[in-house]
């Protein structure tokens, strides 16, 4: 591809050639070239092919002149469906170096033999290149790809890089100390701990970034770091050197599983339940995760053990797992944030240490707040202890004495913490049902204080927008919509009527004023809106 002349250029003159050979016929070349340097004939995602095909169905093209059949497809279905769609606008193809006429049945014969050959071609290479990885691995090479932190890749090894090394013994000695990965992230970032930097040859520069939770999970199981190679789980003695010591690597082996065998529920989807164990419904029963799957997604819920049975009759509450997870996070920083509230909680200590503290739990906020409003870590703050849902209220019960220990505070013989040793944050909350989901509110219902929803409003900006690009003629189709956004037909379709939607409800929404069964997912249900504003407001405001 770096040759000034290579082989898609010669293919391409002999097309050319070819064309101007059928002059006569009224063939005639169009500018538009649509090739695929670099990327294998097994897959039809392939940007110019994708371009062709559009094209093919605009009615731009009516014969696709190619050097050899397997320029266009190596697999036999794709073929088909190439076919199939090119009978169905019209079109034909020719192969320069092939004979073949695709309205004989005899053509379409020879055409599947070959097609056949060649994607028989392409598996066999792709096994021979699976069975030259895994004996390599089995040797102990690194087969390329980026080094990990800790690793510069030289000439095919991998080369011990003595700064990062320093780092990653760092990271598993300081997980041994803390025990939590939330915990090692909250350290790490304090003492500016960031990810391997990287220089590609283009000039780009990535990393250097605070460590997620998941990069450092992975730092933490990488067998890599024991001087090991691993592939489809067996593990081979690897070429490099180790940089994490056997003992080491035990003990942090140790750990990981007895933080991933604490108990959490009986869902298959239990990891993501932090507050297993620990919440109660207003009936004093646990609460169970429990989750359900629509469209490709999971949606994680707590429930009352009566639902979870199904007992006829049974009573109980289903709550949303990321609303009440956030709602307890966010409900913690915020009174770590409160210092009279630490004052209260400590009791009596010495005013000199007081500033400390504070920085220590500003800092500990910071580690068990949701950041940017996403959920929250799987790793929920060591000292919480109890989740009591009530009717109207949440009541959140800490340990004071493993609180007071994740301040940092000085423990001497005259100093005496408060006599209870649980903490118990009340929460004004209840689940209110907004159209099919049920959201936990924080508060009452109707304050006017909150801020304007992301997702509804692009909602409406988005049903404008493509309004606008068909009216006005940027697109040509809701289908040429859909292919170019990414989106579904039928979601464009529906959303094109958001762009009559009533202007009271659009300014409701944009200021963050509707009401707060007026979700998202609501709107989505509603499309196509009715033209009539007041059957609108019938659908969405009542």
């Amino acid at each position: 591809m770096e040759q000034s002349f290579n082989s898609l250029h010669a293919q391409r003159d002999a097309c050319e050639a070819f064309i101007a050979s059928q002059v006569h016929e009224g063939w005639r070349l169009i500018p538009e070239a649509y090739d695929d340097g670099g990327l294998s004939g097994g897959s039809m995602e392939r940007p110019a092919l994708q371009r062709l095909l559009q094209d093919v169905r605009d009615g731009l093209v009516d014969i696709v002149v190619v050097y050899k059949v397997d320029r266009l497809t190596r697999s036999l279905a794709d073929f088909a469906k190439l076919t199939e769609l090119f009978d169905a606008h019209g079109a034909s193809f020719v192969s320069v170096t092939q004979a073949f006429n695709t309205s004989t049945s005899m053509g379409r014969l020879t055409l599947n033999v070959l097609l056949s050959f060649a994607q028989f071609e392409r598996e066999v290479a792709g096994e021979r290149i699976r069975d030259k990885i895994a004996l390599s691995k089995r040797r102990g090479m690194w087969m390329g790809g980026l080094p990990p932190l800790g690793y510069d890749g030289v000439e095919g090894k991998l080369i011990i890089n003595s700064v990062e090394a320093d780092t990653v013994r760092l990271i598993f000695r300081r997980y041994c100390k803390v025990g939590s990965i939330a915990q090692l992230k909250h350290s790490l970032d304090a003492d500016g701990i960031v990810s391997k930097h990287r220089r590609f040859q283009t000039g780009k520069v990535m990393g250097g970034a605070s460590l997620s939770r998941g990069a450092l999970y992975q730092i933490l199981r990488n067998r890599i770091y024991l001087g090991q190679i691993e592939h489809r789980g067996a593990i081979y003695q690897g070429e490099h050197q180790a940089i994490v010591p056997e003992h080491l690597w035990n003990e942090v082996q140790r750990r990981l599983e007895e933080q991933s065998q604490r108990p959490r529920g009986s869902s298959s989807r239990a990891t993501s339940a932090p507050l297993a164990g620990m919440i109660y419904d207003a009936d004093g029963k646990r609460m169970t995760p429990t989750y359900s799957k629509k469209a490709g997604r999971h949606y994680r819920y707590y429930t009352s053990a009566p639902l979870v049975r199904g007992s006829s009759g049974g009573k109980g509450v289903r709550l949303p797992a990321p609303d009440l997870e956030q709602l307890i996070n966010g409900s913690i920083a915020n009174r770590l944030i409160d210092q009279q509230w630490l004052a209260a909680l400590i009791g009596e200590i010495e005013i000199t240490n007081f500033p400390r503290i504070i920085t220590a739990a500003d800092q500990l906020a910071k580690s068990v707040r949701c950041p940017d409003g996403d959920c929250p870590s799987l790793d929920m703050p060591p000292f919480l202890r109890r989740v009591d849902v009530r009717t109207d209220t949440i009541v959140i019960s800490l340990d004071r004495a493993a609180l007071v220990a994740a301040l940092g505070v000085p423990v001497c013989d005259d100093i005496s913490l408060p006599d209870s040793q649980m903490i118990c944050i009340t929460v004004p909350a209840k689940a209110l049902r907004c159209g099919k989901q049920v959201r936990l509110i924080v508060g009452e219902a109707t304050s006017k204080t909150r801020s304007p929803d992301a997702q509804l409003i692009q909602l409406i900006c988005d049903g404008h927008r493509w309004f606008a690009e068909l009216s006005q003629g940027g697109a040509k189709t809701i289908a040429a919509i859909a292919k170019r956004d990414n989106q579904q037909v039928s979601h464009v379709s529906r959303t094109l009527s958001l762009a009559f939607l009533a202007p009271d409800i659009a300014d409701m929404i944009l200021a963050g004023t509707q009401p707060i069964t007026l979700t998202p997912e609501r709107l989505k249900a509603a499309r196509p809106l009715p033209l009539d504003w007041d059957l609108q407001r019938l659908k969405l405001l009542v």
